[in-house]
Formats: structure tokens, sequence, C-alpha cells
């Protein structure tokens, strides 16, 4: 048991993460925007996120069992640096001729690699540094962070990509990746280096953060039941942005995306402040279900205000679910095999993302094409086809009395 807090040391890691999620979304919006100028393909933008994404899921879980090993903060600070690597190869392509889609996912790729070894370092460390009550009010801040990337970046690349080009965005995501690594450092130093003192195999504490979840059935469950909802998730979250920019431009796009994610800024403000109190599986269940609802309002219209607005309510019930998920595994699994279980946690819970991503481009193309009502159109029909699905399987989550006993731990 921790004998006291360091939210201060919290807050200023989580101010670096806040920092390089601005930066990652200033790259993410302008090779979205970039790719899909090129291509006119959702498929193709679909292409450079999973190539982005696949990385981070496969080695999650190894980075997991790392995290445990090693010095959690160390790996941190090496994940963020050397995912720079990526970026810079694209700058570089970039100061050509322009860079190809092949060599814009290769770049992606190689920090994506590096940045594998982030996520679970850094969700064990808050645990590291935190007390119980005080995990809620984190998970808050952690999904503001989050958010930066929907909130601040669009607006900001938007504006940018109006007075200059991608080169810049890239350049601005380059230098935050510095700010990062300074701020971990620092608390590092003035937290010291917590590892395990038994120096197993790598592939036996794989398998031990496989068996902390497989122990706990409930665990189990909620993880595989949200591998089905980040599959829908995952949709929306490649097809939103094709669907705007057929029939709008980067500027609009951009400010659209700010207001939608507003509504995560708004929750998330309340939840670091409050928390949770209780119910958090009912809390889980019902957030989820509004938010593939508003999915299905979000993909009816091209009236930029009704998408807006539906943006928004989807974004606002994120952190909820998000601050569910987190205290229902954070509280059922035990400090020193947290940086593994949430490796593994990770990679089974990510899994439908990997599917979107590899199916939801294609299928956009495909609808438009065979309608003739162009990608935009192909692309509100899949959207609205996950939020019925994300819905009902939101609402599931509530039946099992594995996952409610989670609860009373």
């Amino acid at each position: 048991m921790k004998e006291k807090s360091n939210f201060k040391k919290f807050l200023l890691l989580w101010t670096g993460e806040l920092i390089s999620s601005v930066g990652g979304g200033l790259t993410s919006f302008g090779l979205g925007v970039y790719v899909f100028e090129k291509t006119g393909s959702a498929a193709s933008m679909a292409l450079v996120t999973l190539l982005g994404f696949l990385p981070t899921l496969l080695l999650s879980v190894p980075a997991g069992a790392l995290a445990d090993r090693y010095d959690r903060r160390l790996l941190m600070m090496i994940g963020d640096g050397c995912s720079a690597l990526g970026i810079i190869y694209i700058f570089i392509c970039m100061m050509g001729k322009g860079a190809t889609l092949a060599q814009i996912c290769i770049g992606v790729f190689i920090s994506a690699v590096f940045s594998a070894l982030l996520e679970p370092a850094f969700r064990a460390t808050i645990t590291d540094l935190l007390t119980k009550d005080e995990y809620s009010k984190a998970s808050g801040l952690v999904s503001l962070a989050g958010s930066a990337r929907y909130l601040f970046s669009p607006v900001i690349a938007g504006f940018l990509l109006a007075v200059s080009d991608v080169k810049l965005l890239l350049i601005i995501d380059i230098a935050t990746f510095f700010l990062t690594v300074i701020s971990t450092a620092i608390v590092r130093k003035g937290l010291g280096t917590k590892v395990s003192e038994k120096k197993e195999a790598l592939l036996k504490s794989i398998k031990e953060g496989w068996k902390v979840l497989s122990d706990k059935k409930g665990v189990l469950l909620l993880v595989l039941v949200s591998s089905g909802i980040t599959l829908f998730m995952g949709m929306f979250q490649i097809l939103a942005e094709p669907m705007i920019l057929s029939f709008s431009d980067a500027g609009t796009l951009g400010v659209a995306e700010t207001v939608c994610a507003t509504g995560m800024l708004a929750s998330g403000i309340i939840l670091g402040i409050k928390g949770l109190k209780g119910h958090y599986v009912r809390t889980l269940g019902f957030s989820l279900a509004l938010a593939g609802l508003f999915m299905l309002g979000f993909g009816v219209t091209e009236k930029i205000i009704l998408i807006c607005i539906f943006g928004f309510l989807f974004f606002s019930a994120l952190p909820f679910a998000n601050n569910c998920l987190d205290y229902l595994m954070r509280t059922n699994v035990p400090d020193e095999v947290q940086g593994r279980a949430w490796g593994m946690i990770g990679f089974l819970s990510q899994l439908g993302y990997v599917v979107a991503y590899a199916v939801s481009g294609t299928a956009a193309d495909m609808i438009g094409k065979i309608s003739g009502r162009g990608v935009g159109k192909g692309s509100a029909t899949v959207i609205m086809i996950a939020g019925i699905c994300m819905a009902v399987t939101a609402l599931m989550i509530m039946l099992p009395k594995s996952i409610n006993e989670l609860e009373n731990t």
C-alpha cells in the first residue's frame, strides 16, 4: 500500500502526455487530410491508421511485461523519444516532391513500434504514484489528455494548413516529443526506480498477465466485450473524417472535430474534479449505449451543425465509460502485476480496432461505389450501422453477474 500521494508528480507526467497528445493529433489530422486529398479513398486513410496502430497492439503485451521488469519511467522516455524517428522520416520525405502513401505508412509504423512501450508503463506508473481514492480523478484527467488530440489539434491543424502545409505540423509534433521526455525524466528523478526483484522470463511474465485476467471471469468477460465496443468505435473514428471531407474542406473539418471533442473536455473536467462514487457497471453500459445512438445520429445528415451536436454528445459519453472501465480493471488487478495486466488488457480490448481499420475503409468505398453516392455516403452508412450495433452490445454489459461483482471488490 502506498503511504502517501504523489499527485503533483502525476500532474507533471500528465502535462507531458497532454503536450504529446496535441502534437500527435496535429500529425494525425494533417496526414489524414494529405492522404485523402491525394487518393480520395477512405481505404487509404484506414491503411495508414492500421499500420500506425498494429505495432502498438501487437507489442502491448511484451511491453506490459517489460513495465513490470524494468524502470517504467525509463521505458516511457525511450518510447516517447524514439517514436519521433518515424515522424522525422516522413518529414524528410515531404521535403522532396512529397511523401508517397508507402513512405507515410513506413514512418507511422516506425513511430508506433516505439510508442508501444509507453502505454502499459504510463498506466502502471499512475498506480505507483497515486492512492486508490485518487484513481478515478486521475482517470478523468488521463481521458482529458487523450481527448486533446481531438479537442485542440484539429482546429489548430486546420488553421495552420490554411497558411502552410503538413510539414509545419510535423515539425511541431517532433518538438513535443522532447518536452514529454523531459517531464518524464523529472518525475523519474524524484520518484526513483521501481522494478521487479524477480527477473522472470519474458514469456512467463506474459503468461502471468493472461492468468491475472483469466482467473477472474468478470475481468476477462469485460475485456472481451470491450473488444467488440472498440470495433464499432474504430469504424466511427476512421470514417468520420472522409465523411466530412467529402462535402467540406480541412478548415471546416478541424472546427467540427474540435467542437465535437469539447464534449469529452466537459465530461473530463467533471470527472477530474469529482470522479464517480459508484454504479460503475451501470454507468458503463448506459454511457456506451448512448454513444452508439449518437453515432447513428452523426451519420444521418450532412448538415455540419447537426454533425457537431451529435459528435459533441458522443464524445461527452466516452470519459464516463473510460473512467468506469479503468476503475473496474485497476481495482481488480494486484499492484505488482499491473504492467503485464494492462499490456494484456490493451491487446485483447483493442483487437476490435484492427478489424475496424482493416474493413471499414474498404466497406465505405464499396458502398459508395455501388450506391453511386460516393465515399462520403458510404462512410455515413457504415457509421450508422456501427452505432446501432454498439448500443445493443453496450446494454449487454450490465447483464452478466460476474461483471457486476467486480464493483464489490
